[in-house]
């Protein structure tokens, strides 16, 4: 931050969503944008939409978008006069916003003391308690008592829940602080870790900031984000239902707020994080000294442009008179290429179509109520093990809170996404859940409510059969296209019946069968004698469905056909009549279910295991994921080694046993199992 004069040209030394965030306000305002791109993210719709860009070599983080070097050397090279940051990365590393002003670049970001003063949480928490903020008492790990359970093992230096473990039985402190400083070390360059008390059912409360170099400092309203996996937000939402609940609250957390920035002399956009009870008291966690990815929700209920603010800030511009009030409801789902139901599974590949239902505004705040997208993804973009697994934002603007629940669960239910798996069906179950719509939402919901339940499938099994059927029909149509001799006749036609028309399609770990016949013309599942075929083709088919009309969009792809409806989305992998010879995996093998890279072995050759013990660690898209035995054995073969980065369906370990291993993995997080 240094107010030095007018911007012409931003870098913005990030990737994906928030890079297409930040060019959409600068083109808005006539100023030119640098892209930088790692080699995974050539082709990322951030690169073909910025003025310039300039590639990284390398694919890892710390070679590429945590490149000091590289990215000033790109600012020199395209011209540019200012470094957005955008937020995780660099974005809180005090070194980095040094070297830009060194370099003579603006620094869209706070002074680098006030980030050093809020870089180590440890140090965070002593200055916000002699300026009179709530905190935590601090816990020393080397000196726990059972008494202070549970708590919570964090990274000084962490962010976006890595190097955090909760602990609720001593016995387990030593490797969960392991564990915590590994990946923080990982993540962040830096190993020291810290315990405080784990409220297991608390809120979490922030407070958007924005300070000028003027001594003026703007509280922007709070948001909620206490739905969480992995200690990491999932959905976000102002005005806080909490908040709202209780008087004088919100009073009270902006004035710890703004303390908290001037405690610092703060400068620029920033964010305070509060744990809060169901009472409206609020501790201090920590100061994200950055712009936070949930901030559209503070955008659309201000009308306030969150980026264009520190573009001017970064001008040496002033904040005059109040912050504006706060209009409406709105409420940001995080769209995850992942698996809830598999232990969060990260998941990779070509996300081949992705079309967000209703859509009124992109990267912007819309001029009234309806969907906004920010989205770092486009049909056809690869999802790589490299970065944050997050495809998009879908953000619901609207008068009341229910209203906005509503239209954002109906946006996700009508969107296309077809690919990897995602997180889609979970997030429209909490948001029609009766508690999540009473605003009793805390950071244990999704273990309270019961995370199994929520991740089911949207579809009932009824319409799962009946979309398998859906897109039978359609792939007899597609062979028709295809057929070189009379395509009018239905696919499998004899003048004589004989065998029905079958198909097979795999649905995750399930198969499902499909028989249908033609008989004077109609179709008929012997499976489903209440639908009626009215048409199908390769694209559509329109059945009768106990006397309901319903269209099925069918789409293709090498091993995939995907299937959307109103009542929700399906993937199926079509099962060939006859497998393709393959080389097998030796019997016990547990099998990599993404890439990685393996960062720790637990075990050697030889050793006793039982049913869910610890075998090695897997790193993917920036966490740490814990590789276990499914079932009691002796490791036989172990060829994962430390450093060793490992491919989608790579042998990880091998159990023997006298019992016969199970037809599918159980228990196993990351992993799966060949017979």
């Amino acid at each position: 931050m240094t107010g030095s004069g007018s911007i012409s040209s931003v870098l913005v030394a990030n990737r994906g969503e928030i890079a297409r965030r930040v060019f959409a306000t600068c083109r808005a305002r006539g100023i030119s944008t640098v892209a930088v791109f790692s080699d995974p993210d050539a082709n990322s719709p951030h690169v073909a939409e910025a003025d310039l860009a300039v590639r990284l070599p390398g694919a890892a983080a710390a070679d590429t978008y945590l490149n000091v070097d590289a990215l000033l050397a790109a600012a020199k090279l395209t011209g540019a006069d200012a470094i957005h940051p955008g937020y995780g990365f660099g974005s809180e590393n005090a070194d980095f916003a040094r070297a830009v002003l060194a370099a003579g670049l603006s620094w869209i970001g706070p002074p680098p003391a006030a980030i050093a003063a809020m870089g180590s949480k440890i140090r965070a928490k002593k200055l916000m308690a002699a300026a009179g903020v709530p905190v935590f008492d601090e816990i020393d790990p080397g000196s726990v008592s059972q008494q202070q359970l549970p708590l919570l093992v964090k990274a000084s230096a962490g962010g976006g829940g890595r190097g955090m473990r909760a602990v609720r039985h001593l016995a387990d402190l030593p490797a969960e602080i392991a564990a915590a400083q590994a990946e923080a070390a990982s993540a962040f360059g830096d190993p020291t870790v810290f315990c405080e008390p784990y409220v297991e059912r608390g809120r979490h409360i922030e407070v958007q900031l924005m300070a000028d170099l003027h001594g003026a400092v703007w509280a922007i309203g709070e948001r909620e984000c206490s739905i969480q996996r992995r200690h990491q937000k999932v959905i976000e939402e102002a005005p806080s239902p909490l908040v709202e609940r209780v008087d004088g609250m919100r009073e009270r957390l902006f004035e710890a707020a703004v303390t908290a920035a001037r405690a610092i002399e703060y400068v620029g956009a920033g964010t305070v994080e509060f744990l809060a009870d169901e009472s409206g008291r609020f501790f201090f966690l920590e100061m994200n000294t950055r712009l936070q990815v949930e901030h559209p929700v503070t955008e659309c209920t201000t009308g306030l442009d969150l980026v264009g603010l520190q573009l001017d800030l970064a001008e040496g511009g002033r904040l005059v008179g109040d912050p504006p009030p706060v209009h409406g409801h709105c409420i940001e789902a995080r769209l995850y290429a992942e698996d809830p139901a598999a232990g969060w599974l990260p998941q990779s590949g070509t996300l081949h179509r992705v079309e967000i239902g209703s859509v009124t505004t992109e990267f912007r705040p819309g001029p009234g109520h309806g969907i906004r997208l920010d989205s770092g993804v486009v049909d056809g973009s690869e999802i790589s093990t490299y970065y944050d697994p997050m495809l998009a934002k879908v953000i619901s603007y609207a008068p009341t809170r229910t209203a906005a629940a509503r239209a954002l669960a109906a946006a996700l239910v009508r969107s296309r996404l077809h690919g990897p798996a995602t997180n889609r069906d979970l997030l429209v179950r909490v948001l029609r859940h009766p508690a999540f719509l009473a605003g009793d939402t805390d950071t244990a919901f999704l273990q309270t409510h019961d995370l199994a339940v929520l991740s089911t499938p949207l579809l009932s099994e009824d319409d799962l059969a009946v979309s398998a059927l859906a897109a039978a029909l359609s792939d007899a149509a597609h062979q028709r296209s295809a057929a070189t001799v009379n395509r009018t006749l239905p696919s499998g036609w004899r003048n004589l019946r004989s065998q029905p028309e079958s198909r097979r399609y795999a649905h995750g770990q399930r198969t499902v069968d499909i028989e249908y016949h033609y008989q004077r013309g109609a179709m008929v599942a012997p499976a489903h004698p209440d639908v009626v075929l009215e048409s199908a083709d390769q694209n559509q088919v329109v059945l009768e469905v106990r006397g309901v009309r319903r269209v099925f969009s069918i789409a293709r792809y090498p091993g995939l056909v995907c299937v959307d409806s109103p009542n929700g989305s399906v993937q199926l992998c079509p099962i060939p009549r006859f497998d393709e010879p393959t080389s097998a995996a030796a019997r016990g093998s547990l099998l990599a279910q993404l890439p990685g890279a393996v960062v720790d072995v637990l075990v050697a050759v030889g050793d006793q295991v039982l049913a869910g013990q610890p075998l090695l660690r897997l790193e993917a898209m920036k966490m740490q994921h814990t590789i276990t035995a499914p079932r009691a054995g002796t490791v036989t073969d172990l060829p994962a080694a430390v450093g060793r980065q490992v491919l989608l369906g790579d042998v990880l370990a091998v159990l023997s046993t006298d019992e016969p291993p199970p037809d599918r993995p159980q228990d196993v997080t990351t992993t799966r199992e060949s017979s």
